[in-house]
């Protein structure tokens, strides 16, 4: 990141001297920018996107910000240190690097920072990117996402925020580094710049980054779910060469109870959720590159190839050079 963006960022500004010296917060945006309803601050569109689709700002430090909701996304990314955060009721700690990703009505408080405490607020209206996207293109790709979002656990409900364990991805640092930095130098093309690193953030941060968006959903599984969810990892991570009786010794399980398992809690035996799991991974190298179509057919560990056109076929009702031809 540029040096004198980085310090103007840890520069005091007139609230934080204030805040750092009271610790009582203070609303760093006029009256027009927020309403209040039972309680409730909301805030608005009309005010952060007068003139432009993305708003970027530090979050002042030294106090805690209270509970309040957006009429938009809001990504909080830690450029450094941390912060707590209390989500829809959940304590959540935001470690540097680290990414939050907050839907439209999602109520939050951000408890004080400090010194060295620096959180960079992203805030944007595309509508065409939220968690129901974002779990569309993970779910797309992933059996354990298919299972965990379709579980019928009484009362389950997609969660109102994910974090994205970035910490340790630099490329995904260096996008929302340069993000940053195209806002706060604002030079010509710096919007349109930052609206087209947005999708391919998103796209970066689903298909590399682990997220805490089921924990509820894990908590409420039966032991017999969390059977099923093992060996689904198992198998989206191993999926080339797993076999069954791989998969029940790895996690310690009767291939005949591993077996039963599986079938009742998916509906599919372990090679149909295996021969699945080869298809998403085609698809995924089918849409996204060049690759040859025997390449990846070799890749993704089919060793028929008859075999995979008849399974890729009845999955996705055409075969892999029309839907690489976007026929």
């Amino acid at each position: 990141m540029d040096e004198d963006i980085k310090r103007e960022l840890y520069r005091l500004n007139n609230m934080e001297k204030i805040q750092k010296v009271t610790g009582q917060f203070i609303m760093d945006h006029p009256k027009k920018s927020f309403s209040e309803e039972n309680g409730n601050m909301k805030l608005l569109n009309e005010y952060f996107f007068k003139n432009k689709d993305i708003y970027v700002s530090k979050h002042n430090r030294y106090a805690e910000y209270p509970y309040h909701s957006h009429q938009f996304l809001e990504l909080n990314y830690m450029l450094q240190g941390e912060c707590r955060q209390i989500i829809e009721g959940k304590e959540e700690m935001l470690q540097e690097g680290e990414l939050l990703l907050l839907d439209s009505g999602c109520r939050h408080l951000i408890k004080a920072t400090g010194d060295h405490d620096i959180l960079i607020n992203i805030l944007f209206r595309d509508q065409n990117i939220n968690l129901e996207w974002l779990t569309g293109i993970k779910k797309k790709n992933s059996l354990v996402y298919d299972f965990l979002l379709n579980s019928t656990v009484a009362g389950n409900r997609m969660k109102k925020y994910i974090i994205f364990k970035s910490a340790n991805i630099p490329h995904i640092r260096q996008i929302l580094e340069q993000i940053i930095t195209e806002y706060f130098r604002d030079e010509e093309f710096s919007t349109k710049i930052i609206t087209l690193y947005l999708p391919i953030l998103f796209t970066e941060l689903v298909r590399k980054c682990d997220t805490y968006l089921s924990d509820e959903v894990k908590n409420l599984h039966s032991e017999t779910n969390n059977v099923a969810l093992n060996t689904l990892q198992l198998i989206e991570q191993d999926y080339r060469d797993i076999t069954l009786s791989s998969a029940a010794e790895k996690l310690g399980y009767n291939k005949n109870y591993l077996s039963n398992v599986i079938k009742k809690k998916t509906g599919s035996t372990f090679t149909e959720l295996v021969n699945k799991q080869k298809i998403l991974a085609a698809n995924l190298l089918i849409e996204s590159t060049s690759m040859p179509i025997n390449d990846i057919i070799e890749q993704v560990g089919f060793q028929n190839k008859t075999y995979f056109y008849s399974l890729y076929k009845k999955e996705h009702q055409m075969l892999p050079l029309q839907k690489r031809a976007g026929i």
